[in-house]
């Protein structure tokens, strides 16, 4: 398995590179321009010398090939450059906002398992009972409501029957805990919902079919009792459609809670992303794909490798 790990994790770079590339020309071809909306965007009055000085500055007057190679350069030294508009470093500007993002995808996750996984089980095992279709219209509400409606009811419920909001200001966990998941735990439930319900159907289709198998049958028949038939056959092979959904609705809220952030006025990944975008900042847009991109790639990777530990029939050579 080691050997597979090492194999996937140099194919990661391959893909980089490819993401870079086609990152970097994209936003080339997009019309706008930093230096304009930097200086010129609330109507100021500046010359086309500064204009031409900025963009000097910041390497813009360059051939298209020379930036690309400097964009290069700075990924192999694991140099993102700095944004065209703080110029801060991308990394510390991406770095400052990454903890919040992590946190509430990590939060978000947490609930989401807990939550779904007995759903979906205590779904699939009765089946066609009231149980069953009550999970299966919370699991729909939870498909078909946004999770920035219900985390902009959450807001208002909180308000008109507490008189209470959350606290505006992100204090990291390490600094006030209580502070820190009072602000925090709200956005989490309000994402952890949709997530869960994904995770629910998914789980309870994957087990009703699991429940057919032949070995399932075998381990009734031969007398073994029915909580250890659903927790060690059924329920580990049922799993793993699941862990792949984990995967990928994780990856996704690290830059994908864009509005869900502006609700709770939180200052993530995914607000930041829509600032980049609205201000041109070509290199801190190329720094937060990159960064996204190799979240995504890892957190494959850490799925193919939990397969095996949930089925021993797998094995990576």
């Amino acid at each position: 398995m080691l050997r597979y790990a090492i194999h996937r994790l140099l194919l990661m770079i391959p893909t980089l590179i490819g993401v870079a590339i086609v990152v970097f020309f994209m936003l080339r071809v997009v019309p706008g321009d930093v230096v304009e909306v930097k200086l010129r965007g609330d109507g100021g009055n500046v010359s086309e010398e500064t204009l031409k000085l900025e963009r000097q500055r910041l390497g813009l007057d360059k051939p298209l090939i020379a930036q690309f190679g400097d964009w290069m350069i700075g990924l192999a030294t694991l140099d993102l450059g700095k944004s065209m508009w703080t110029d801060r470093p991308v990394i510390e500007e991406i770095g400052i906002r990454l903890e919040l993002s992590l946190q509430v995808a990590v939060m978000a996750t947490i609930i989401a398992v807990l939550i779904a996984i007995p759903m979906g089980t205590l779904a699939a095992l009765l089946r066609d009972s009231w149980i069953d279709y009550v999970v299966r219209l919370v699991t729909i509400g939870g498909l078909a409501v946004p999770s920035f409606w219900l985390g902009m009811l959450l807001m208002l419920s909180l308000l008109t029957l507490f008189n209470w909001l959350p606290p505006i200001t992100f204090t990291p966990l390490y600094v006030d805990p209580v502070a820190n998941l009072t602000q925090l735990i709200w956005p989490a439930l309000a994402v952890g919902y949709r997530y869960s319900a994904v995770v629910a159907r998914m789980v309870r289709s994957s087990l009703l079919e699991v429940l057919n198998e032949d070995y399932i049958r075998t381990a009734r028949a031969k007398g073994v009792f029915e909580n250890i038939v659903v927790s060690r056959h059924a329920l580990r092979n049922a799993l793993l459609p699941a862990i792949t959904v984990i995967g990928l609705e994780f990856a996704f809220l690290i830059g994908g809670l864009v509005v869900t952030e502006q609700v709770f006025n939180l200052n993530g990944i995914g607000k930041l992303f829509v600032q980049s975008v609205s201000r041109n900042d070509f290199t801190l847009i190329q720094g937060m794909v990159m960064m996204i991109a190799l979240f995504y790639m890892l957190v494959n990777l850490t799925v193919d490798m939990l397969y095996a530990a949930f089925d021993p029939r797998i094995r990576y050579r």
